[in-house]
């Protein structure tokens, strides 16, 4: 993993260097890992290219955790925008939260049932969907993690970024302000669903990154990425501990906290971070409640999760583990950035099929 972590590291902090979107959307700043799906893997920068068009309308299947949040709204515009550019079918599923794992399991065998000819997956486990990838690629389907990440050596590919250099980037920028020497600043800090793991890299990334620095972290709150729940969460850290000077964590935890710390008076004294990008957080950052935040680009692992099934139904080459180029956005580079690079449009609703 050392390795891995740090070609990721060092690509993370670079500036995107993104295309203009005039017309397709590649080729487009990526990473590679290989070998692929290893833990220990070497990233390495790669310019990802699609396919201009599906050679027949494959049939595509979707399964995602929920609808609760505008990531996975993304990542919905994402699949669904690149099937139709590449003019096959897909039809989009989502089980209702990460509690729901049973459901997802369910969902994914009716899509098989149903005549998907592959399946993508935004895991709800990293391990609880094994057996069931194991019985759909005995079946001749193949299997794409997608965004989240799954311990099956069952898939056929990933198209994901290592939320463990989301987390540290994330827990860098705080150590890199707050270093060994200078006062000690309190961390409330909430990973999401337990279990999950892009929460458990993410978690693990934070936490090394401000290791040895002045950012004390109190005990990570775990809880469903649902906004009742993260407000609930943050609710009772502050409560329980009126010395926070910052909460980091989920992009719907700091979404949620903005309302919170207005309300309370202590926007000044809490900073806000969070360890992935929303449009509720890209405009946190624009009006500067939000401070930082990496970018996943998950538009773009939507779009690249379509093409590697459709090269693998084609038995053409793909790039089996890949995602895009994380980069931290600030106030300082959000005009910089392409908001279709690394978000849905404004006012996108989510869609569940494409015929």
């Amino acid at each position: 993993m050392k390795h891995a972590r740090l070609a990721l590291a060092l690509l993370g902090a670079t500036t995107l260097a993104v295309p203009a979107f005039a017309g397709d959307w590649f080729p487009y700043p990526a990473e590679e890992v290989t070998p692929a799906f290893s833990t220990d893997g070497t990233a390495a920068p790669i310019s990802y290219e699609a396919l201009p068009k599906a050679d027949k309308p494959w049939n595509i299947c979707v399964a995602f955790p929920h609808m609760k949040d505008a990531y996975w709204l993304g990542v919905d515009y994402g699949v669904t925008e690149e099937a139709k550019r590449q003019g096959v079918k897909l039809n989009v599923v989502e089980a209702g939260g990460y509690t729901e794992l049973a459901k997802q399991i369910s969902q994914i065998e009716d899509c098989v049932a149903g005549g998907a000819q592959a399946v993508i997956i935004g895991a709800i486990s990293y391990d609880g969907l094994n057996a069931v990838v194991k019985e759909t690629a005995a079946k001749g389907v193949p299997v794409i993690d997608v965004v989240n990440g799954m311990s099956s050596p069952d898939i056929s590919a990933k198209s994901l970024v290592s939320f463990w250099t989301m987390g540290h980037e994330t827990g860098k920028y705080l150590a890199e302000k707050h270093p060994a020497g200078s006062p000690e600043v309190t961390v409330g800090w909430f990973p999401g669903p337990a279990g999950a793991g892009w929460v458990e890299a993410a978690n693990t990334g934070f936490m090394e990154a401000v290791k040895g620095s002045a950012v004390k972290v109190l005990e990570p709150r775990y809880g469903d990425t649902g906004k009742e729940a993260q407000l609930k969460l943050v609710e009772d850290v502050l409560q329980a501990n009126p010395e926070v000077n910052y909460i980091a964590g989920t992009a719907v935890t700091a979404e949620a906290a903005q309302g919170l710390l207005r309300e309370r008076g202590l926007t000044d004294k809490v900073g806000l971070l969070a360890f992935y990008l929303t449009p509720g957080v890209y405009s946190g950052i624009q009006r500067g409640f939000i401070e930082a935040a990496p970018a996943d680009s998950m538009v773009i692992q939507g779009r690249i999760a379509v093409d590697q099934a459709v090269r693998i139904l084609e038995g053409k080459p793909y790039v089996k583990h890949v995602g895009p180029k994380i980069f931290i956005i600030t106030k300082d580079n959000l005009a910089k950035t392409p908001r279709e690079a690394v978000l849905p449009p404004e006012g996108f609703q989510p869609v569940f099929s494409v015929n």
